[in-house]
């Protein structure tokens, strides 16, 4: 994954997160090798010099030993590994790229303490040693300097290579706590205040631009919804990012879809169809689901605009094909938008094709791919 800058390229990620416990240490002695090779390929070009190595790694590769940013260091059973991979980066100049999440940390801890993962100044302070954190991202970031310091490479320069709120898919994501998070961050690093630890401008990347309809909800259903932007480029909230004097995000322009046409539940069908189920789960599996559940988006609906949903879901996936609302009968075509609250029917966007040849695919956001990274400076 490329990082640029005025049109040119600063670095280069290799892999993403590959220390990650679930994959059960697979990439732990590949990552290395392959960050390697890289930086000699760079070298070859000569380039060494201009662009710079790094992985994405995942804040689970450090931990604190009291609970404390100054307990940090890396997790034991990985310590040699990210050492090294540590060492890799400083005799280079490249930079410890960082994924933090507090958000996540939310999801996978019912005590942790709503208020801390914001930037209002709400939480209960945390107090190590003298040194006041009132946020997780600082009390984070600095478990991750306090990591490097006892290692001995206390001047490997920091990037968050991604930070960010999603929307859906979970009673805690929603526009209202994303736009809070998100806003909040900005402020608290517009200053170039940084952390206690390390103090001065913050070099950070925002997930994400935009809903991905088609990625693992492996980790959580809010996976397909981190986006700023609707998966038709339409702003979900206020958010000023520092560039403008505006709160306003620009939407897409020019968006073409399909006929204003929904596959739905037909009226006079019975909940207890027996094959409603398999045709839901059918749906479900090969289109996306994941703003159906408690406190979703579309967690109001009633059974019937449950099914409704998921079978308007892979027909539009499906790019309005006829065959794509059969379900066994169940299913119809409606010309009356079943979009209610806070719950939107999606429509699909018009394939694209590029030149003579048809670009495969038919998930919303593959459509036209779209990488937008920007720094915060």
């Amino acid at each position: 994954m490329p990082f640029f800058s005025d049109n040119i390229l600063l670095y280069v990620a290799v892999g993403n997160e590959p220390y990650l416990t679930t994959y059960n240490g697979t990439y732990l002695r590949t990552t290395l090798p392959a960050m390697q090779n890289v930086q000699t390929a760079l070298i070859k070009a000569g380039l060494g010099s201009q662009v710079k190595v790094t992985c994405p790694l995942n804040a689970d590769v450090y931990e604190s030993s009291n609970t404390f940013p100054s307990g940090g260091d890396f997790r034991a059973d990985i310590h040699v590994y990210v050492s090294q991979l540590v060492k890799f980066l400083s005799d280079n100049g490249c930079p410890f790229t960082i994924n933090i999440y507090p958000f996540i940390s939310l999801y996978i801890d019912p005590n942790f303490p709503v208020e801390y993962a914001f930037f209002d100044g709400n939480a209960t302070p945390l107090n190590d040693g003298g040194t006041i954190y009132t946020n997780m991202f600082d009390a984070n970031h600095d478990t991750l300097v306090w990591a490097l310091q006892k290692n001995g490479f206390g001047n490997v320069p920091i990037i968050i290579g991604e930070i960010g709120w999603p929307t859906d898919g979970d009673h805690n994501a929603n526009a209202q706590l994303a736009q809070r998070f998100n806003q909040g961050f900005m402020q608290h690093i517009s200053g170039g205040k940084g952390t206690p630890m390390r103090p001065g401008p913050v070099d950070a990347y925002l997930f994400s631009l935009i809903d991905e309809d088609a990625k693992s909800i492996q980790p959580g259903n809010f996976e397909r919804h981190w986006g700023i932007l609707t998966y038709d480029g339409l702003p979900k909230y206020m958010l000023n990012l520092g560039t403008t004097n505006s709160g306003s995000l620009v939407p897409a322009r020019n968006v073409k879809y399909l006929e204003r046409k929904w596959c739905v539940f037909k009226p006079n069908a019975k909940v207890d169809d027996p094959q409603i189920a398999p045709s839901m789960s059918y749906a479900c599996g090969l289109a996306d689901c994941t703003s159906l559940g408690y406190q979703t988006s579309c967690g109001g609906l009633d059974a019937r605009g449950n099914i409704s949903y998921a079978f308007n879901s892979y027909y539009q996936i499906n790019n309005q094909l006829d065959d794509a609302c059969k379900f066994s009968g169940l299913g119809t075509v409606t010309k009356s938008d079943p979009s209610t609250g806070t719950c939107r029917f999606g429509l699909m966007i018009q394939p694209y094709y590029g030149g003579a040849q048809r670009k495969h695919g038919y998930t919303w956001t593959a459509l036209v791919l779209i990488l937008f990274l920007w720094t915060i400076l």
